[in-house]
C-alpha cells in the first residue's frame, strides 16, 4: 500500500495528498499542484487537536507550504515522524513509499 494511497491519508474522507501547495516566498507566485518538489523541512502543529503536519518544499527556486489533515491522530504522528526522515527526498517519491505495514 502506496503512501499515497492508503486509506488513513484523509480527512473528512478527503484525500490529504499530495497537500495543496501554497507560496511562502521565492521567485515565482506560481500555485504548483500534485506530487511536486523536494521535501525540505516538517513542522508539527502547535494546534488542538494534535492531527495535522506541514510540509515544506522546495520547487523552481520558490518554497511552498502545505497542510496534511487527518481524522486518525495516531496515524498522523506516525506519518509527521516518517516524514521528518524523508527530507531532500521528491514529494513523489514520498507518495511512492509502502506504507503495507501500517494496515
Amino acid at each position: 500500500m502506496l503512501l499515497r494511497d492508503h486509506p488513513l491519508m484523509s480527512y473528512q474522507e478527503v484525500r490529504n495528498w499530495p497537500p495543496a501547495w501554497t507560496w511562502i516566498r521565492g521567485q515565482t507566485t506560481k500555485c504548483p499542484k500534485g506530487e511536486v518538489g523536494i521535501l525540505k523541512a516538517v513542522l508539527t502543529s502547535k494546534l488542538t487537536p494534535a492531527n495535522r503536519c506541514f510540509l515544506l518544499i522546495s520547487y523552481q527556486g520558490s518554497e511552498y507550504l502545505g497542510c496534511l489533515l487527518f481524522d486518525d491522530r495516531p496515524f498522523c504522528k506516525h506519518i509527521t515522524g516518517m516524514l521528518r526522515f524523508c527530507c531532500n527526498r521528491s514529494i513523489a517519491e514520498i507518495g511512492s513509499l509502502d506504507l503495507t505495514y501500517t494496515l
